[in-house]
């Protein structure tokens, strides 16, 4: 199979698809894997190290996608490149549809068939290619946090873990998922006071087992959002719900009730944001204010560490990647059901249901229902 590893070109994007390990465990396989310049520079891989691993040098992206059967990429397609994409060929990626419809139609008008890194499921269940970014995202979340609190950065000057005499700062995690445990596992280990929210029992008390008494936790109702939340000095959005759009768990009137130049930092903002005051901020300008009330909602918060990042995503694709390349993409589907569990779109519609439930379109015609 000829895949494609384009560019990244969302801003302040750095990752890359496939990095030179795994375009030399496809190139052995049989395929052909065409790379485009500079696809690897940010994370420190060069055109050298592709070509030696048995990479087509690509000099554009308009090359890659015209070579391409399958293509690789890390982040959604932007305009341009949802223009470039056809029938036949196949994108993999993340791309969070729920929450951008724009994007949808024109993966939609495009014919070509869409596989999501973030509903492709395990047997038990689980998002394995969401997981690693969901780790990457927890365990920044608190770095983000720690400098977004400091004076010279807008914030109120709270150090995280306080020191002797001084309390240390309050930290109220909304979701026990992926990110919400690695944020938790940071928070503590920096010495905050660090309560949880989340909606399921059995996770709280694994939760509670795994971090004992350093843990707090509550069950999620609107009334124990209500009460913690303006005891916060800092409140982390964490929900997931597979393939839809994120529950709004703040809302804007409550922003009255928080504690002025309190953080709201939103790790699901790729799925629309778990707070009514979010929208999509980038690394250059990550932040913003709603009623004295801080706001960091980076919709690629793990692009601002791509090494890790790149590797931690890789480790995790690479052998849905070969599955795709060696089976062919509709064999490969009809064979694991987790993997046909990616796909978005196919064919002109929008075939995920909690996808086309978020966006309000009818998955059988791809228009609105």
């Amino acid at each position: 199979m000829r895949i494609g590893v384009p560019k990244e070109i969302k801003a302040q994007e750095f990752r890359v698809g496939l990095v030179p390990a795994g375009v030399r465990e496809l190139t052995a396989a049989g395929h052909e894997v065409w790379v485009e310049s500079q696809a690897g520079a940010g994370v420190g891989m060069t055109d050298l190290q592709y070509q030696a691993a048995g990479a087509r040098i690509a000099a554009n992206a308009g090359e890659v996608f015209a070579q391409a059967e399958l293509i690789v990429k890390v982040k959604e397609p932007q305009p341009e490149e949802c223009r470039r994409l056809r029938s036949g060929q196949t994108l993999f990626t993340y791309l969070h549809l729920a929450a951008d419809p724009a994007q949808a139609r024109a993966l939609v008008e495009s014919g070509a068939t869409a596989i999501a890194y973030e509903t492709v499921t395990a047997p038990d269940g689980s998002l394995p290619l969401l997981m690693p970014m969901s780790e990457v995202a927890g365990r920044m979340s608190l770095q983000v946090a720690a400098n977004c609190l400091q004076k010279n950065n807008g914030g109120v000057g709270i150090l995280l873990g306080g020191v002797a005499g001084v309390p240390p700062a309050r930290v109220l995690v909304l979701g026990g998922g992926v990110a919400g445990t690695n944020a938790i596992e940071m928070a503590l280990g920096l010495r905050a006071d660090v309560t949880v929210i989340d909606r399921s029992l059995q996770r709280l008390r694994e939760l509670s087992a795994q971090f004992g008494g350093q843990l707090k936790t509550a069950y999620s109702t609107s009334e124990a959002i209500a009460q913690l939340a303006p005891q916060a000095d800092v409140i982390i959005g964490a929900v997931l719900v597979p393939g839809a759009a994120a529950p709004k768990l703040v809302t804007r009137a409550m922003l009255r009730t928080l504690k002025s130049g309190a953080l709201l930092l939103d790790i699901a903002i790729d799925q629309g944001g778990c707070f009514e005051t979010s929208h999509p901020t980038t690394h250059a300008d990550p932040t913003f204010f709603v009623d004295g009330i801080q706001h960091y909602c980076v919709a690629n918060m793990p692009g601002a560490v791509p090494r890790t990042s790149t590797l931690a995503l890789t480790n995790a694709t690479l052998s849905a990647v070969r599955e795709l390349a060696d089976r062919g993409i509709e064999a490969a589907l009809a064979a694991n059901p987790h993997l046909a569990a990616g796909v978005n779109v196919r064919a002109g519609r929008i075939v995920h249901p909690a996808v086309a439930r978020a966006l309000g379109v009818d998955g059988r015609k791809g228009q609105a229902a």
